[in-house]
């Protein structure tokens, strides 16, 4: 396949430009699944999320923290990986069909511009129900709730996030002499 066949940049789309096509194909019938995060170093437990994820409607939307939001969530030594490599490589993910960079520290102006049908998040973001989403640490799912969207929370893999996978890392013996 030639780079002029498939490129995963033309799944990387400007917000307003995404709105659009998903207010048109949600009028045709289309559910619209959005998620969001920092996917900084892209693991496991990122991918079965996003295929899980995709499952719950007929395209998915991952919305894609800037890297200056990602130092406001995750400290000033992070992100690891810039915006723009991290937003084209979840483009090349067959699951996703859209990814949108946003800078904002929540993605409740996203959301709320988008109105996605479903949005979806992990597990690790529920309250003391499973079922039902904890809106101090997930404040997007007031946005959702606001318009009537669904709000789905998928169970989280355990020992497989990024910063366990850095811990690793940092754990390994320095081979530089």
């Amino acid at each position: 396949m030639s780079n002029s066949t498939f490129s995963s940049q033309s799944k990387i789309w400007e917000r307003t430009r995404l709105a659009n096509e998903i207010q048109h194909r949600q009028k045709a019938g289309e559910r619209a699944v959005f998620t969001n995060g920092c996917f900084d170093l892209l693991h496991l437990g990122h991918i079965r999320y996003l295929q899980e994820a995709r499952s719950q409607g007929e395209f998915l939307i991952l919305g894609l923290n800037s890297d200056e939001s990602v130092r406001l969530l995750k400290g000033p030594t992070r992100p690891l990986v810039p915006a723009e490599e991290r937003a084209e490589m979840l483009a090349a993910l067959a699951c996703i069909d859209y990814v949108t960079v946003f800078p904002e520290r929540t993605a409740n102006n996203l959301i709320d511009l988008l109105r996605p049908a479903i949005y979806v998040k992990g597990g690790d973001y529920a309250g003391a129900h499973s079922d039902v989403p904890d809106t101090t640490r997930l404040p997007e799912a007031k946005v959702v709730q606001a318009y009537g969207g669904t709000i789905r929370l998928i169970p989280y893999l355990p020992h497989h996030s990024t910063t366990e996978l850095i811990a690793r890392i940092k754990q390994l013996p320095d081979r530089a002499s």
